[in-house]
């Protein structure tokens, strides 16, 4: 059996962080992953599996002319570069990007196609309520992005995402990755996160943060606080 570890590799990692129950900055601190955690997560956050299902598929000789393929990933900012691009994920995410760039070539040979990473925005997930600087990025973030008219969830992001890649127009940068956060690593919404992150408090943080939004989209993914449901009624359950 293989099990992820979202952990830093090389050394040990603290950074602030967002207590999304209390409302509470603290600190959070995770030790560095061994080699069988760091193989482990690439087993299974990587791209073999990718890779696995379009031989499958291809094999199967069900895929169509002109087929696109297409992963998620994520780069975020550098305050979260040691957890993240640069931890065990960061490791998985660049085996998954080495995979699209195989079957893209793969696919294109056989069929006229494509793969691509897609690299998202940050948004609301379980993991990244237990993620050193994640929760406390994403609350800021949030702010400045809503503020900034820039902010989508995630149905308007796969909204954007589908649009661009059946017809509408894609940010792709060098490597060949599709960048959907485009408006998320805008200068000047980096430059007032940073700024954000450096002032923020427990006396002002509901502020300077979207923390309300945060916690609303992480109860509503788990099923609570969900507009317009009553959660006294009885529910029948046959």
């Amino acid at each position: 059996m293989y099990r992820s570890a979202l952990k830093p590799i090389g050394t040990g990692y603290k950074s602030r962080a967002l207590d999304t129950m209390s409302g509470k900055i603290i600190s959070m601190e995770i030790g560095p992953a061994d080699e069988d955690e760091i193989a482990d997560t690439v087993k299974v956050m990587g791209g073999e599996d990718w890779q696995l299902w379009m031989d499958a598929l291809l094999k199967a000789d069900a895929l169509s002319e002109g087929v696109k393929t297409t992963a998620f990933s994520y780069i975020g900012p550098e305050v979260t570069t040691p957890i993240y691009r640069n931890g065990t994920i960061g490791n998985a995410k660049k085996d998954l990007e080495a995979t699209a760039r195989r079957l893209d070539d793969q696919l294109a040979a056989a069929l006229g196609g494509s793969a691509l990473t897609s690299v998202n925005k940050a948004l609301v997930t379980r993991a990244a309520a237990v993620i050193p600087a994640i929760s406390l990025y994403i609350s800021i973030l949030f702010k400045v992005m809503k503020d900034k008219k820039l902010h989508e969830g995630c149905i308007e992001q796969m909204d954007r995402f589908f649009r661009g890649v059946y017809g509408g127009e894609l940010t792709i940068d060098e490597e060949n990755r599709i960048r959907m956060d485009d408006w998320e690593m805008l200068d000047d919404v980096q430059d007032a996160v940073s700024e954000i992150w450096e002032m923020a408090t427990d006396e002002n943080i509901e502020e300077v943060s979207d923390i309300a939004g945060y916690h609303a989209d992480f109860m509503n993914m788990h099923g609570f606080e969900v507009s317009g449901v009553n959660y006294a009624d009885d529910v029948d359950t046959l």
